[in-house]
């Protein structure tokens, strides 16, 4: 973990990104079982194409627990005040996710010196995924 300074970061500053193995069949079936959500249009493909999808897809909150662990290579979990996304396109087997955050602000509330971050899910080519914001405190 990279261990984050209020002081020695400037708003424009980019988190340590990180890039996924490619989404596999076998990990969304995984991701099934760990998460509870069973919905058949991420594992079987006869379903996915009667909903008119050309093959299955990964769950959304997939791609958001990768960004949850961009957050926490950075700061430790206890860190996170806020966490949010929007879910923008269809992330397909086969993609390599990129992950990677930017400083948009920083501020102090409560006490703590805070930053507010944008982040972005991206496949190899560019096409946004998911996008989010959070919000850290920082020592």
């Amino acid at each position: 973990m990279t261990l984050a300074s209020f002081d020695a970061l400037k708003v424009g500053d980019s988190l340590p990104a990180f890039q996924t193995e490619p989404i596999s069949r076998l990990g969304l079936a995984l991701y099934c079982g760990a998460s509870g959500d069973h919905n058949p249009i991420h594992v079987d493909i006869d379903f996915a194409r009667a909903a008119g999808q050309p093959d299955v897809f990964a769950h959304g909150m997939l791609s958001m627990a990768y960004l949850g662990r961009l957050l926490t290579n950075w700061v430790p979990q206890q860190q996170l005040r806020q966490f949010g996304v929007r879910f923008v396109a269809i992330t397909q087997v086969g993609d390599r996710i990129t992950c990677r955050g930017t400083v948009l602000e920083k501020f102090e509330a409560e006490g703590e010196q805070r930053v507010r971050l944008e982040l972005a899910t991206v496949d190899a080519a560019g096409n946004v995924k998911l996008s989010g914001d959070a919000v850290l405190a920082l020592p």
